[in-house]
């Protein structure tokens, strides 16, 4: 049997680097994508079959599209996972946040991965799923406290696109997968966060191996808790 086969966009450093460790670890083999060359990334070629494809930026259409272009000829994947995203300003609120930066926020965590997926759910193998990262920031109902108000707002706004990319697509083969990776210790979880890389990774994996198959959509975290909407 032919190993399952992973799109990872976004996987220069951080979560999207751990995913491509532990993709690669469970036999996958992984098309990884950064904007820029990551020595990181590079030195994970000893694992596994993985292919590295440079100078893709989400908020780039073009780029996108030479992606697919330089990948039609690949084998569908089983499993495109969307990771990239900003938290530009997050302690900011949106009522004194500049327009251009809130604006650019919406562009990359919501309108970007949607578009992404659009462009690649024909390469998506029957049976596989497409993966948006998403946070738990993004709940509505879970929303009590604010802060954060413009991240939490394009989460939220990728949540409810996903549901429509999802609902647009009903008749498709393959299912979508929101994720909460949890709060992890990167550079956009910060230092106090209560999860390393290793263990939030490990536990996405684990969970989407386990949605193989599956349709519709649905919000989950790392240990495949639902999310509330």
């Amino acid at each position: 049997m032919s190993a399952r086969r992973a799109l990872i966009v976004g996987a220069s450093r951080g979560l999207g680097l751990g995913l491509v460790a532990r993709f690669l670890e469970r036999g996958w083999a992984v098309t990884a994508t950064v904007r820029r060359p990551s020595a990181a990334l590079s030195e994970l070629a000893s694992a596994g079959t993985l292919r590295i494809e440079t100078g893709v930026d989400i908020d780039d259409d073009a780029a996108v599209t030479a992606l697919r272009t330089r990948l039609a000829e690949a084998p569908a994947f089983d499993l495109v996972f969307v990771v990239a995203g900003v938290a530009t300003q997050a302690g900011t609120s949106a009522a004194t946040m500049p327009r251009a930066v809130a604006t650019a926020v919406f562009e990359t965590n919501a309108l970007s991965p949607i578009r992404f997926a659009e462009a690649f759910h024909k390469r998506v193998a029957p049976g596989g799923l497409v993966v948006l990262m998403t946070s738990k920031l993004g709940s509505v109902s879970l929303n009590r406290g604010g802060g954060w108000s413009s991240y939490r707002a394009s989460k939220a706004a990728l949540n409810t696109l996903a549901r429509s990319f999802a609902g647009q697509h009903a008749k498709a083969d393959w299912g979508v997968v929101l994720m909460h990776p949890g709060w992890v210790r990167t550079d956009l979880g910060g230092r106090r966060a209560t999860l390393d890389v290793e263990t939030s990774a490990r536990g996405m994996v684990a969970v989407l191996e386990g949605r193989l198959g599956g349709s519709g959509c649905v919000f989950l975290d790392h240990t495949g808790e639902v999310v509330p909407w």
